[in-house]
């Protein structure tokens, strides 16, 4: 098969300005840390971006008793319409920059730079100009009667979608008039360190957002801290576990944003192109780091054998190395350790019985890649139908009712999203009703806006992110005390 050539096309990194260590956000001003400082580095060139200071839970209490402050002298006592015009204000600054956080996003975190310019920093703009229309409004958003914010939130942010996951968290959060202190993931710090600079220059009140860099002992200082009222998190299960067992018992509210193994489904009537593609965007886009990823593809019988060869023609144009070429598909695995546990997962399927097949593409020789993987001969006992491989790797079954397809779709301990791809409506209407997800898309997948919400059952968490339901999070409701 022959391909298209392209010459490299690689975004200039001259547009942003690192600095050689960066410290905490605190109360309006960036602060050196008591912890011990870290290293954020590329995971395409394994070249070292910056030294990060890691917060101590002494600075996470300074962050808190800022955030504090803030709340009780400013930002409770401000009218929504004004704290909707500093939401306006940032949203602005962030299209004004947005080639900065795009350039950085995957600097800091391998994703091609075609999805940050394109995805994710449009996306996490809309979020604060959509936040910022629901800040005077919260009276009529049908959330209960008086509504009220929380106060401070501590909120945690995983490092696959780093911008846009800050967006989910601190718009609705400041709409609603609640004050944060956030944690980027400790591999992708970068933009939320930029983001800060945003707060200064939208001049947003000192201690209304602080952000606190470090690790896992960080953000259980924060979980853990008595100033914290409510704990917004999107991570891994497991932690999302122990984040539930220490608030129990507590006067802590939480959302929890978990993980996912999500079933795309193809039916013998759907649009094979188009249900090629929507495989694609659902398991190969931002290199399989997507919680609501499109990993188990369950295909209707009939077409099974057609579905596998037109997928791997397909994967075949992908191009896979440097984030920052216009041209690239699939970037860089976000860090060592994941790479490791994409392998083993890998390895654990080929052990189990399941037939491999990759594109054979070259690979470069620094940093972190694994190459667009498709599994069939999968059953559902297998590791790799059950456990969420977070990677560009994709574990094929197949059924012949829709009665077998929900049944093996919802045979998962997770329940995040799923995709249906069909030519009949009804069949779409009832799938979804059977379907035990937080999501269901149909005849597309990983489509996102602002005013929808987002959310799983059962091990993907609870709460909703985004729409008037992801205002419902950030409030109390009920008669003032």
């Amino acid at each position: 098969m022959s391909t298209f050539e392209y010459a490299p096309a690689p975004e200039s990194r001259a547009v942003v300005n690192l600095r050689p260590s960066y410290g905490l956000f605190i109360n309006g001003e960036f602060v050196d840390g008591t912890g011990e400082s870290f290293k954020t580095i590329s995971p395409a060139t394994e070249e070292v971006l910056a030294e990060i200071s890691e917060a101590s839970a002494a600075d996470v209490d300074l962050a808190v008793k800022a955030a504090r402050a803030a709340y009780t002298r400013v930002w409770s006592r401000m009218s929504g319409a004004d704290r909707g015009k500093y939401l306006y204000r940032i949203a602005r600054i962030l299209q004004e920059r947005a080639r900065e956080f795009a350039v950085l996003e995957t600097l800091d975190n391998g994703k091609p730079i075609k999805e940050s310019r394109d995805v994710d920093v449009p996306v996490a703009a809309a979020h604060f100009f959509y936040h910022a229309g629901w800040a005077d409004k919260l009276e009529y958003a049908a959330l209960g009667p008086n509504p009220r914010p929380h106060g401070v939130v501590g909120q945690v942010i995983p490092w696959n979608f780093p911008m846009l996951m800050l967006a989910w968290k601190i718009a609705p959060a400041l709409a609603t008039g609640n004050t944060v202190v956030l944690k980027p993931a400790e591999t992708t710090p970068l933009t939320a360190l930029l983001f800060a600079e945003v707060c200064q220059q939208a001049d947003l009140p000192p201690g209304v957002v602080n952000i606190v860099t470090g690790a896992g002992t960080t953000g259980q200082a924060i979980v853990d801290h008595r100033g914290i009222d409510k704990i917004a998190f999107t991570g891994s299960t497991g932690v999302g576990k122990a984040i539930a067992r220490a608030i129990a018992g507590t006067r802590k509210k939480a959302t929890l944003e978990l993980g996912g193994k999500a079933a795309n489904i193809i039916f013998d009537d759907a649009p094979i192109d188009q249900a090629v593609e929507g495989i694609i965007n659902g398991i190969f886009f931002n290199q399989g780091h997507v919680c609501c990823a499109g990993s188990r593809l369950l295909v209707q019988e009939s077409i099974a054998d057609e579905v596998e060869a037109r997928l791997k023609r397909r994967l075949q144009t992908l191009r896979v190395g440097d984030p920052l070429d216009k041209n690239t598909d699939v970037g860089a695995i976000n860090s060592r350790g994941q790479l490791t546990r994409i392998t083993e997962l890998v390895a654990a399927g080929e052990a189990e019985g399941a037939q491999r097949w990759d594109t054979g593409c070259p690979l470069p020789d620094k940093g972190f890649w694994f190459r667009p993987t498709v599994f069939t001969g999968v059953s559902q006992t297998h590791r790799i139908a059950q456990e969420e491989i977070f990677g560009p790797v994709v574990s094929m079954l197949t059924f012949r009712t829709p009665q077998e397809a929900v049944a093996k779709a919802n045979n998962t301990p997770y329940g995040l999203s799923a995709g249906i791809w069909t030519d009949k409506g009804s069949r779409i209407l009832w799938m979804a009703d059977q379907l035990r997800a937080g999501v269901v898309w149909a005849n597309t997948f990983n489509r996102f806006d602002p005013a929808s919400p987002f959310g799983g059952y059962k091990e993907s968490g609870y709460g909703r992110e985004g729409g008037r339901h992801g205002l419902a999070a950030y409030v109390v409701t009920g008669e003032s005390a």
